[in-house]
């Protein structure tokens, strides 16, 4: 098997995994109360969806 000869530097590898990132998950406002919610789920604020009380709290 091939094995580097050098030491990846720190620099070198902070600049490869600078496209490590975390996503936020796709919210949008709650058209009931406007809260943000992840889409096609249910809101945790007002318990409606698809303009439909489905929780009632």
């Amino acid at each position: 098997m091939a094995v580097p000869f050098r030491r990846t530097s720190q620099t070198r590898q902070a600049k490869r995994r600078t496209h490590y990132k975390l996503s936020m998950p796709g919210m949008v406002k709650c058209p009931q109360c406007g809260e943000y919610k992840l889409s096609h789920r249910v809101c945790r604020e007002c318990g409606s969806y698809k303009g439909k009380e489905v929780v009632s709290k």
